[in-house]
């Protein structure tokens, strides 16, 4: 059994895209854990595991390794760096004792650094910060320090947190210093870092003679041995075979049995007798644990402090498919299955809430990507549903409606500048602050309701031809404003079921943007385009050309058509207006309006 002393527990928290599971995969391969002809010492993003995190190239859900160097047992949590997947930064941040926060050498402090930053001193964790990417040619080193210490002078919770240690590193290939390296070039490793992580970050403090006490912080299935609850002892020594009682989150208790006992070793886990107060282990045989609840010595069953989650800021109506292609592309379709899959979610995504609204549910997370990402998982495990437009989750505070607001990142090129200004007008964004990069792009903060986001991403990727980085950040709320105008033209509407042909989108192209092509089955009320003016339009996209035997010079050639534009999941809900719905099944998506029959569109529409 390892000592306490010899335990080092860390999470690895920064912005998206800065280098956390590339640095992780780094401290994977050099401390060992790898036999040099394992196919891991040739793989990149080792812990990014999930197929949407490989294909998006972010971390979803936080992680958790080990690795052994010299003495110590080194435990990793690997945490995501995207905003809507914070609430997987406040479960996982209790079960460390200090933070590596990685900042890009040249982009700096960013707004998930922000976030995350506070989270952890708030909690007290030992922070040491590691610049990443200090090979960049447009690297700020200088810059970065200032704009790190103005942070932390911002974040600090004691004055002890104001003094960090900072190390510099190319995670991509490995190497790492005390120092800015005069050649980034010669020859490095990691050995900086494994020492900081030995010298700067305290071993867990713990009380090893007293009862067993442990939060679960992760749940894990695997179809041999069921649920293993994961969390961090917090006192005591957790032993195979021991009787325990599961404490719930309303107090009840539950007894229970360590039937099986495992810590990690790698990417895998090892089966251990026993574990010391301080460390993380994975218990199998209190299968009715939930996430936030307390595992304890059944002789003294005592309950930690529940953890805090901040409240969801966006939700969706996500229900039943009621189109006429129910039923013919996914394999579960009916609301009691979509409702079980939904109540499994709730056991392990901490930020998600999902209320029954008779017929479908209204589910509510941290933003759009959260709940894309619940949608892409569902469609691929053989789903079929349609999910409505996402809308703000409000709050009553002293008797007054407030809204979310968020801090809104935006760089762009100079030639798109006016762009943005434009746009955040329209969206009654507050101007904070505006700056010009050392790499010649405009930077934005703006303060913006979370309502006037929805939508915007891929707006404004489309009006900067693709080049505008954007990150938000949850700023508090404010009394609830008026409604915003519609920036969103009409839409293109199928008058009647069959299969598109090239002759009839042929003319439907002259009226806007279609978003399908030829020998695609719809069906009346289904959206198949974008107009070029205010209003829907319905329009017959399977008429075929009437033949006569009669010849014309200009009709016989082949019809050539503009390549329809193929929206994305996140596109395709960007699109949706509250009076549209969007059919997500295996194979496909669809949009559609909520009300197919035209004369029942205009009956609600007066309404």
């Amino acid at each position: 059994m390892v000592k306490a002393e010899n335990i080092r527990n860390i999470a690895i928290i920064a912005h998206v895209d800065h280098g956390k599971t590339t640095l992780v995969d780094g401290l994977l391969k050099q401390s060992n854990t790898f036999r040099n002809n394992q196919a891991e010492m040739s793989q990149e993003l080792i812990m990014d595991s999930g197929d949407q995190e490989r294909e998006r190239g972010i971390t979803i859900t936080a992680k958790q390794t080990t690795v052994y160097w010299n003495e110590l047992k080194i435990n990793i949590i690997d945490t995501p760096g995207h905003a809507d997947f914070s609430g997987e930064v406040e479960r996982t941040l209790n079960m460390a004792d200090g933070v590596l926060l990685i900042v890009d050498a040249q982009e700096g402090p960013m707004p998930q650094t922000k976030f995350v930053l506070g989270k952890a001193l708030s909690l007290g964790l030992k922070p040491v910060v590691v610049m990443n990417k200090i090979d960049k040619p447009a690297r700020r080193v200088d810059e970065v320090k200032d704009e790190l210490d103005d942070l932390f002078l911002e974040l600090a919770v004691d004055d002890n947190q104001l003094h960090y240690p900072m190390y510099y590193a190319i995670g991509r290939d490995g190497k790492s210093w005390k120092e800015v390296p005069a050649d980034p070039t010669a020859a490095a490793d990691l050995t900086p870092i494994f020492e900081a992580i030995r010298d700067d970050i305290p071993a867990p403090t713990v009380e090893a003679d007293k009862p067993f006490q442990l939060l679960v912080t992760a749940l894990q299935y695997d179809n041999f041995l069921g649920k293993y609850a994961i969390g961090r002892v917090h006192r005591g020594v957790a032993k195979r075979g021991m009787a325990v009682t599961l404490i719930k989150a309303d107090g009840m208790q539950v007894p229970g049995r360590v039937e099986k006992l495992f810590v990690n070793r790698g990417l895998n886990r090892e089966e251990v007798d026993n574990a010391v107060a301080g460390d993380i282990v994975s218990i199998v045989g209190v299968a009715d644990a939930h996430i936030g609840e307390t595992i304890a010595d059944k002789e003294a069953p005592e309950a930690l402090p529940v953890m805090e989650v901040e409240a969801p800021t966006i939700s969706m109506y996500l229900g039943p498919n009621t189109s006429p292609m129910k039923g013919k592309e996914g394999e579960f379709n009916t609301g009691r299955q979509i409702g079980d899959r939904l109540k499994k979610e709730l056991e392990t995504n901490v930020a998600l809430r999902v209320r029954d609204e008779g017929v479908g549910f209204i589910i509510s997370g941290r933003g759009e990507l959260h709940l894309s990402v619940l949608i892409e998982a569902m469609r691929r495990e053989g789903f079929e549903f349609e999910v409505g437009r996402p809308q703000v989750v409000t709050i009553q505070e002293d008797g007054v409606e407030k809204e979310p607001v968020e801090e809104l990142l935006i760089e762009v090129g100079s030639e798109f500048v006016g762009v943005v200004s434009q746009e955040m007008g329209l969206r009654r964004a507050e101007l904070v602050r505006q700056d010009q990069t050392s790499s010649g792009t405009t930077r934005f903060s703006y303060l913006i309701p979370t309502r006037a986001i929805i939508g915007l991403r891929n707006l404004m990727l489309t009006s900067t031809k693709g080049t505008v980085i954007m990150h938000s950040l949850p700023h508090g709320y404010q009394p609830l404003g008026p409604k915003l105008s519609s920036t969103r033209n009409g839409a293109l509407i199928a008058f009647e079921a069959g299969t598109t042909t090239p002759y009839a989108l042929q003319a439907a192209e002259a009226r806007g943007e279609l978003y399908i092509g030829p020998g695609t089955i719809v069906y009346p009320g289904m959206v198949i385009g974008l107009n070029r003016r205010n209003e829907d339009m319905e329009i017959n996209v399977c008429k075929a050309k009437q033949l006569t035997n009669m010849r014309s010079s200009s009709s016989d050639g082949v019809v050539q058509l503009t390549p329809h534009t193929q929206l994305s999941l996140e596109q395709s809900i960007d699109f949706l207006n509250d009076d549209e719905l969007l059919e997500v099944t295996p194979k496909n998506l669809r949009l559609r309006k909520r009300y197919l029959d035209a004369n029942e569109r205009k009956r609600h529409n007066k309404s």
